[in-house]
């Protein structure tokens, strides 16, 4: 069973820049040199969490996107992260799963973050993405969805679907959570990977932003059993990488098999 390798990257994003952002991720995602299968990058990472949706947002041939598949093929990797999104006169905080090859597939923010109004400024997704990576199924979300475990629930059963629907191994959150909150950022990272018997990733930014909102970063890796794996320094920028092991993972899944017991159910739209 073939591992997976993950780059992280924490940075100080600039306010509503998006032509600043798209050169110091390129300094960023340049400086990695060991082979990755996989680089995350924050929400929104190119404007900053910016309610300021009709002047910062691009069409899904903008140059966030163009810039996006070229990093991913210069690296031979995937390429995530969440942009602002303009689409038949709606706005998203869209997630990015940018492939290699060009070709991508897309996640809207299921749960818009009602205390800073995020509501009334983006349309909310309603289906849930499961792509697949070097025989891994990867899950992202944004941000604020890490409250929300039955959303994120991960679907394994004693009798899965053939096509495994909603079943994954690493659960991947992209976000701008703020250090005022960082106590639940780093609990939910853990509950999430324990209760979903998956990897977590959780990918956060640094720096104020344009409201005087401060962020620590607290960016982390989290194992199945809800053990952090790796973390970066709190208000430093970081690029961290990290493999992980599909054999650990179904190991462990055999070994504890709680997932067997779970209640079954689903979430409508």
């Amino acid at each position: 069973m073939k591992d997976i390798t993950i780059t992280i990257i924490q940075a100080n994003l600039h306010w509503e820049n998006i032509d600043e952002n798209l050169k110091m991720f390129f300094q960023k995602i340049s400086s990695i040199k060991e082979k990755t299968d996989l680089i995350v990058l924050p929400e929104m990472f190119s404007t900053g969490f910016t309610m300021n949706n009709k002047a910062m947002a691009e069409k899904m041939n903008g140059k966030t996107l163009e810039w996006m598949k070229k990093m991913a093929k210069e690296k031979d990797c995937v390429l995530t992260g969440s942009i602002i999104i303009e689409e038949s006169g709606k706005y998203f905080n869209r997630l990015i799963w940018m492939r290699t090859d060009g070709s991508f597939e897309t996640y809207d923010k299921r749960h818009l973050f009602r205390y800073a109004n995020e509501q009334d400024h983006y349309t909310a997704g309603n289906k849930k993405l499961i792509v697949e990576l070097n025989g891994w199924k990867i899950c992202p979300m944004v941000c604020y969805d890490l409250r929300f475990p039955v959303w994120i629930r991960n679907r394994l059963t004693p009798n899965p679907s053939p096509t495994g629907e909603g079943q994954y191994d690493i659960l991947l959150f992209v976000a701008n959570w703020p250090e005022r909150r960082n106590h639940p950022w780093k609990t939910l990272l853990m509950a999430r990977a324990m209760e979903n018997q998956s990897y977590v990733v959780g990918v956060n930014r640094i720096g104020n932003d344009g409201n005087t909102i401060y962020h620590s970063g607290d960016s982390a890796v989290i194992n199945f059993k809800g053990e952090i794996i790796r973390k970066t320094k709190a208000h430093e920028e970081s690029v961290e990488t990290i493999t992980l092991s599909k054999t650990e993972l179904e190991d462990w899944r055999k070994t504890f098999p709680a997932w067997m017991d779970a209640d079954q159910f689903t979430v409508g739209n």
